[in-house]
This record gives structure tokens, C-alpha cells and sequence, in this order.
């Protein structure tokens, strides 16, 4: 019974042992280093900045609240057509009434590799890794000998002790991603990446235990192709395999220029869904201006927990700002570069 509160932790944020789960966001597109490394400076311009903000299942617990920054800062290679990708990854994530959080914290590097004189064909490789630390609040727990007469009152005693609360580890990840182009104004990109390298040790109660980190292994692909001078269609999706469990997310965006001033700087609104296999349906809607975007989801849950949760979800938001930097080392007098 004084396990029972573990098994809990383990099922909140779906670390069932050997089948551990990683964070996802609705508006994945908008987070390329959570979804594969080497995604990180698949995008034209030299800085790009992302910040989401997630707030979910408030229809049936406390709300689950995620958070996510994501920076990279994209260098060309001498007089080469090839490029490096500088970045990094961080994310917070607060789980339920015991407040169960875990921070992460990761650096990455991604190489662009030119294919061709001619044409724009690039390969990159990347490698990401850091820290990763998680706890919970003790203080916040409703312990089974804490109930008496089926009642619960937080002035119980309870002789459950909790000798550690909270651990760290280390986590790595790599990726390949092959990005080109075809037609008039369409660009697509195809990747693999790997992620918990190292396969790192997770355990509250034992120290010891040999309790790792499944492996997941993920697929991406993104198109954007122009349908007419001044409308676009974005297509993107993501499959993901870790131990048992396998997870699928896909979608399109239909985007349309409000204002033109040039090919690189417009006003511009898109609308559209996304999918996530068994789980949700998730509406979306992006404004673009300038150098900013703004992005808006929300999760109408499909999943088991429908009846419970009415087919409530969460809100999603997402900001980031995208441009050429005004540098010696900017990418934007080369004549071609990895883009999306």
C-alpha cells in the first residue's frame, strides 16, 4: 500500500517502467529540436526563437502545465554552401495535485552538409544532450493511512517516508534530416533521429534500480508548397515508437499573405488541424508579421478519458520571432540555404 503513491508518480507522466514517455506539444512543427535534432536550422533566416506555453486536463485534475524555449542560431562554413546550426532546447513540465516536475535542458549541434552545386539538397547530422532533472512535493501527497473511515484529512498521520524526492541524470539524442526542393516554391524535408542515446537510469524510490529510459525512435517529414502567389499549404507529421507505445501526429496548415511587401516579409494568417492518433483533434491558427508569429491550439480530447474530460483538452500557444541578422557571418547574401 505505501508504494501505491509511486506507482501514481510513475503513471502521471507516463513513466511505466521501461516504456517512459517524452513531452509533446500540439503544435510540434513549432519545436524542430524536440521533434529531431537536426531539424534545428531547417528554416530561412539565421536566428530563430520559440517559446510555447501548454495548459491541459483542467476539465478532470489539477492542470498539467508545460513549457518550452527553443533557440538556434544558423552559421555558414567559410565559402562553402554548408551550414552549422547552433542551439538550444529547454522545457519545464508540472504534473498534477503533487506537483510532479521535470526540467530539461539541452544543448545542440546540427551540421548542413551541401549535396550539390545546382541544386538545393542538404543533409544535416546532429547530436543533442544535457541534464535533466525531476521531483515531486511530498507535502502535497494524500497517502492511503492518511483516509480513515474512508474519510481523508491532511492532519493524519502517516507513516510513510519519503527518503528521496527528486533525481537527475543525463540524456542524449541524435538525428539525420534530408531537406530539397521542387517546382515552384516548394520545399519538403524527410528525418530520423534516435533519442535517449544513453538509455538513462529514472527512479524515485531506489537509487539502485535499473530502471532506464526506453530508446525512441522518430520519423518526420514536412512540405511547404505555394498553391497561388500569395497562398501556401503546410503539410507536417511526426511518428514516434518508444518500448510498446507508438504515437502518431500529423496535419496541414493553409496559409494566406494579408500584406506583401516582399518574398521575406509579409503579413500573413493560416488556419487548420492536426491529429494525434487516438488522442485529439486540434484546430489551429497562426498569424504572421514580419519576423513574429503568434500560433493558437486547442486539444479536443477523443481519447478513453472523453467522458470525463467532455472532450476538453487544452490550450496551446506558441511565439516566436525568425529573421536575418544584420552580421558579417549572416546567411542571407549566400546564394542558397537549408530553409523551410
Amino acid at each position: 500500500m505505501k508504494h501505491r503513491l509511486l506507482i501514481t508518480l510513475v503513471v502521471l507522466v507516463g513513466w511505466l517502467p521501461l516504456h517512459a514517455q517524452d513531452l509533446t506539444f500540439s503544435q510540434f512543427y513549432e519545436l524542430p529540436l524536440l521533434r529531431n535534432p537536426s531539424l534545428a536550422g531547417v528554416f530561412k533566416g539565421d536566428l530563430r526563437v520559440t517559446a510555447v506555453h501548454r495548459s491541459q486536463w483542467q476539465s478532470v485534475t489539477v492542470p498539467f502545465q508545460t513549457s518550452a524555449v527553443g533557440v538556434e542560431y544558423k552559421l555558414p562554413v567559410f565559402n562553402f554552401n554548408d551550414y552549422v546550426t547552433l542551439g538550444l532546447q529547454a522545457s519545464h513540465d508540472i504534473a498534477g495535485d503533487i506537483r510532479l516536475k521535470r526540467t530539461q535542458l539541452f544543448p545542440v549541434l546540427n551540421y548542413h552538409k551541401s549535396l550539390s552545386d545546382d541544386v538545393d539538397n542538404y543533409i544535416s547530422l546532429a547530436f543533442m544532450g544535457g541534464p535533466v532533472q525531476s521531483q515531486f512535493d511530498p507535502t502535497q501527497a494524500k497517502l492511503d493511512d492518511q483516509f480513515v473511515n474512508g474519510a481523508y484529512a491532511p492532519t493524519n498521520s502517516t507513516t510513510q517516508v519519503f527518503s528521496r524526492t527528486g533525481f537527475s541524470y543525463w540524456d542524449a539524442s541524435t538525428g539525420l534530416t534530408f531537406s530539397s526542393g521542387f517546382g515552384y516554391e516548394s520545399r519538403f524535408y524527410v528525418g530520423a533521429a534516435l533519442f535517449h542515446l544513453n538509455r538513462p537510469k529514472v527512479n524515485f524510490y531506489n537509487e539502485t534500480s535499473e530502471t532506464h529510459v526506453d530508446h525512441k525512435w522518430a520519423v518526420n517529414a514536412g512540405l511547404s508548397t505555394a498553391v497561388s502567389d500569395n497562398n501556401r499549404m503546410l503539410f507536417f507529421a511526426d511518428m514516434f515508437k518508444q518500448g510498446g507505445n507508438r504515437q502518431f501526429l500529423g496535419g496541414v496548415l493553409y496559409e494566406t499573405d494579408l500584406v506583401q511587401y516582399d518574398e521575406d516579409d509579409n503579413v500573413s494568417f493560416a488556419v487548420g488541424g492536426f491529429y494525434r492518433w487516438n488522442d485529439a483533434f486540434v484546430p489551429t491558427i497562426r498569424v504572421t508579421m514580419h519576423e513574429w508569429q503568434a500560433g493558437l491550439s486547442y486539444d479536443v480530447n477523443v481519447s478513453k478519458l472523453k467522458t470525463a474530460s467532455q472532450m476538453r483538452g487544452g490550450f496551446e500557444l506558441t511565439a516566436s520571432y525568425r529573421g536575418f541578422l544584420n552580421t558579417r557571418s549572416s546567411t542571407q547574401d549566400k546564394m542558397r540555404c537549408v530553409m523551410f
